[in-house]
């Protein structure tokens, strides 16, 4: 009996041994393959020329050397596509518009680690500011420098071309701030959503829009597209926006592994150090990254409300 006794209990310690050692093997393969599963990185492109495109492998082979897997980048066709990608949870990183990034975290679907850094402009020349950089922006009106529109009431009954509602600059701070100066642009004017900035800067040059929204810097930004054009003496900064809009974040889902939520923050932040990352970084003029303050996206949500009323 005492025999037996010490054979099944030998033969019990091994059966769970052997079950202990094939939930380890299990749990080591599964570690093993989340370690290996590429990972899907959007953004959505400053213009539509199709020039993005072509970068947009070479930035993943890049992120992919430096997070040690395979790194698939693709680009959003809108604003709202980087949002419901994120919600569908086919995308685990996202370059993400302000927003954009709002939208998405309303929906627990993102979580910003870092903000991008840009460079500053003179706010009443237009011009860069050698050496220094800004977390934030302002929205910008654009008109015909011989406009003889010189105020936002004036924008009262005219042409106004607009990017995506869901656009901070291209449309929401601008909407909402001529709404609070009592002029509604859904109503008193007419707005034309337009595919990026240079198309909209080419319908005011051209006459076809009597004013457009972009961003803070957009004619030193977009300069190089009309090599037939003087941005700074044929358009004018009509109204920078009162509102500080946040940089673009760099998010991820927020189911992500917290170890490899650092190596993608670390991969930002080192990208300033060498050419590859520079080049990456200047498809949205990125000039540097910095920890992410969710406070600075919460005046988005007030204006977002603002904008949709």
């Amino acid at each position: 009996m005492k025999t037996l006794a010490k054979t099944a209990t030998a033969a019990t310690v091994g059966a769970a041994l052997c079950l202990s050692l094939a939930a380890c093997g299990n749990k080591a393969s599964s570690a093993k393959s989340s370690d290996t599963q590429t990972l899907e990185l959007q953004f959505v492109p400053t213009n539509n020329d199709g020039s993005m495109q072509a970068k947009a492998k070479p930035f993943g082979d890049y992120l992919s050397k430096k997070l040690d897997r395979k790194v698939h980048v693709t680009l959003a066709t809108d604003y709202t596509t980087i949002v419901e990608a994120m919600k569908s949870g086919k995308v685990d990183i996202g370059i993400m518009p302000p927003a954009a990034y709002v939208q998405a975290r309303q929906a627990k679907a993102a979580k910003a680690i870092l903000t991008s850094e840009l460079g500053a402009y003179d706010r009443t020349t237009g011009k860069p500011i050698e050496g220094k950089l800004r977390d934030s922006f302002k929205g910008e009106v654009l008109v015909r420098a011989d406009s003889s529109i010189h105020s936002l009431t004036d924008l009262k009954g005219k042409k106004i071309a607009t990017l995506s509602p869901a656009s901070a600059s291209g449309y929401i701070y601008p909407v909402a701030e001529m709404k609070k100066a009592g002029v509604d642009p859904t109503t008193a004017s007419t707005l034309t959503t337009v595919n990026d900035i240079p198309s909209a800067m080419t319908a005011v040059l051209e006459g076809q829009q009597d004013a457009c929204f972009v961003f803070e810097g957009a004619r030193n930004v977009f300069a190089s597209k009309f090599s037939d054009k003087d941005l700074f003496k044929d358009l004018r900064v009509l109204y920078l926006t009162k509102g500080d809009i946040p940089n673009d974040a760099i998010a991820v889902n927020p189911s992500m592994d917290a170890s490899l939520q650092d190596k993608v923050k670390q991969a930002f932040l080192g990208m300033p150090k060498d050419k590859e990352g520079a080049e990456a970084m200047a498809m949205w003029g990125h000039k540097g990254y910095v920890p992410a303050n969710e406070k600075n996206y919460d005046t988005i949500e007030q204006y977002l409300k603002l904008a949709a009323d």
